[in-house]
C-alpha cells in the first residue's frame, strides 16, 4: 500500500526524535496544516442520546438503534454507516444487558481489529504512517502498565469473545500499547471529552512545550492548525499534554506516558516556572523545603479529591499559606471548585472562582489556546445566566476570536457561538 502524502508536509528524520512532520511552504496563524478522519473511533458512554454515533453531531431527537436502544444517530444514512462497527457492541450489549462496561480503550481496539481484518487499501487516515508501523514503547512497559494492558485483553476477551476473532496475545499487548501512546481524546468547544479516536498521520507530530499548531475537531476528523508563524522547512510541533503545569510536572507525564523528556526551549530555560510556582510575599521567608512540602501535598490532594466543595475551599485556604493565588496548584483547585459550584448550581461562586482562573489563564497559557476559549465560554454563559449581559457577550467575543484561528472561521462550532452571540 503506498503511501499517498500530504501537500505541503513531509515526514523527515527529526534529529534526536524519530520520526517526526515538517512543513515544504509557509503557514499563517490560523491556517489549516491538514486534516484526518479517524482510523477508528468510539463515543463516550456518557454522551449517548446527546450526540450521534457515526458524525459526532450534537443535536436533539437522535433515532435510537432498534435493537439494542442505547445507540443514537442524526439520522438513517448515519446508522447504516455505523452499522459496521456498531454490531460489535450492539450484539454484545443485547447479551450482557446492564453487565456490559468495557472501558472506552477496549472498545476502541475491538473496533480497530475489526477494521485491521477487512482493510484492503491504505485509509484515508494513513497518507503518511500505517497504523500498524505506530509507536509502541512496548520495551518500555513497567510491570504496573503491562497488568493495565492485561486487565483491558482480559475486558476484550470478556465482552466479545462471541462476537469476533481475536489476532494472537503479543498482536494484542502491541495494539493495546499503540492505543495507549497515540490515543486522542475528542473534545468539543468546551473540552468536555466525547469520545476516544486514533488518527496514524497526526501521531507522527512530535511534542513541544511551545507548540507551533494546535489540533482540534471536526465531528470525527482531526484538525491541524497553526497557532504561529510556520516557515518552510520548519517541523510541525503540537502539545501531548495540559501546558499549564511546570517543568517538573510536565517532565514526569511525559515521561510515563510518552517515555521520553522533553528538550523543548521551555523545558531548557524553565522560564514560566516562576510565574507558575509563585509563593506569597510574607514576612518570613519560604524555605525550599516549605515549597516542596507544598507542591507534594498539592499533588496528593490532586489525586484525592475531586467531588466535595469544602475539601477544595480547605484546600485552598490551606496552599494559600505560601502559594500565590496564580499558582498553578491553586488554579487547578479553583478550577475544581468552579466545576463543583456549577454542578450545585452555585452561579455566584462558580463565577467567583472563574473570574480567578481566567485571569492567570490568559498569563500562563499560549494566545491561542483551547483552554483558555473554553474558560472564556463558559464564563460568557455564566455572566448571562446572572443579568451581567454585557459581560457575558464580551467573554464570548473573546473565545470566538480564539476559536476563529484554532477551530477556523467555518467550523459549527463558530457558526453557533456567532448566533449565540447575535441572539443575545
Amino acid at each position: 500500500m503506498k503511501a499517498e502524502g500530504i501537500a505541503g508536509i513531509e515526514q523527515f528524520d527529526s534529529p534526536g526524535k524519530g520520526r517526526g512532520l515538517r512543513v515544504s511552504r509557509a503557514y499563517g496563524v490560523g491556517e489549516l496544516l491538514f486534516s484526518c478522519p479517524a482510523y477508528s473511533y468510539v463515543l463516550s458512554v456518557k454522551e449517548r442520546g446527546l450526540i450521534c454515533e457515526q458524525c459526532f453531531t450534537r443535536k436533539k431527537g437522535l433515532a435510537k438503534c432498534g435493537k439494542c436502544k442505547k445507540a443514537f444517530y442524526c439520522n438513517v444514512n448515519c446508522q447504516k454507516k455505523n452499522w459496521p462497527m456498531h454490531k460489535l457492541e450492539c450484539n454484545a450489549m443485547c447479551t450482557f444487558g446492564e453487565s456490559w462496561c468495557p472501558s472506552e480503550t477496549v472498545r476502541l481496539v475491538a473496533r480497530i481489529i475489526v477494521r485491521l481484518r477487512d482493510q484492503k487499501e491504505r485509509s484515508p487516515s494513513e497518507k503518511l504512517l500505517l497504523l500498524k508501523d505506530m509507536e509502541d514503547h512496548m520495551e518500555d512497559l513497567d510491570n504496573e502498565k503491562r497488568e493495565m494492558t492485561e486487565a483491558h485483553i482480559a475486558g476484550l476477551h470478556h465482552f466479545y469473545s462471541k462476537h469476533m476473532d481475536f489476532p494472537d496475545h503479543q498482536a494484542l499487548l502491541t495494539l493495546f500499547s499503540q492505543v495507549h501512546c497515540n490515543g486522542f481524546t475528542v473534545e468539543d468547544e468546551e473540552l468536555s471529552n466525547l469520545g476516544l479516536a486514533i488518527f496514524p498521520d497526526i501521531a507522527l507530530m512530535n511534542h513541544s512545550c511551545c507548540p507551533n499548531v494546535i489540533i482540534t475537531y471536526r465531528g470525527v476528523n482531526a484538525e491541524v492548525r497553526a497557532v504561529q508563524e510556520i516557515s518552510p522547512g520548519q517541523e510541525i510541533y503540537t502539545s501531548y499534554i495540559d501546558l499549564l503545569y511546570p517543568t517538573e510536572d510536565r517532565i514526569e507525564k511525559l515521561r510515563d506516558v510518552y517515555y521520553f523528556t522533553c528538550d523543548c526551549k521551555e523545558c531548557t530555560t524553565k522560564s514560566m516556572d516562576v510565574v507558575k510556582m509563585k509563593v506569597r510575599k510574607l514576612r518570613d521567608k519560604i524555605s525550599q523545603k516549605d515549597t516542596r512540602d507544598m507542591v507534594r501535598y498539592a499533588r496528593n490532594t490532586m489525586e484525592n479529591f475531586r467531588r466535595l466543595l469544602e475539601m477544595c475551599e480547605l484546600s485552598i485556604d490551606k496552599m494559600s499559606t505560601v502559594f500565590d493565588d496564580s499558582n498553578v496548584y491553586i488554579l487547578h483547585m479553583m478550577y475544581q471548585a468552579m466545576g463543583i459550584c456549577l454542578y450545585m448550581e452555585n452561579y455566584d461562586g462558580a463565577v467567583r472562582y472563574g473570574e480567578k482562573v481566567m485571569k492567570s489563564y490568559t498569563v500562563l497559557y499560549p494566545a491561542h489556546s483551547l483552554n483558555i476559549a473554553s474558560m472564556y465560554l463558559k464564563m460568557g454563559r455564566l455572566y448571562i445566566v446572572l443579568d451581567r449581559k454585557s459581560t457575558g457577550i464580551s467573554a464570548l467575543q473573546k473565545a470566538l476570536a480564539i476559536m476563529e484561528v484554532v477551530h477556523g472561521k467555518d467550523h459549527s462550532y463558530v457558526e453557533q457561538l456567532k448566533q449565540e452571540i447575535r441572539g443575545k
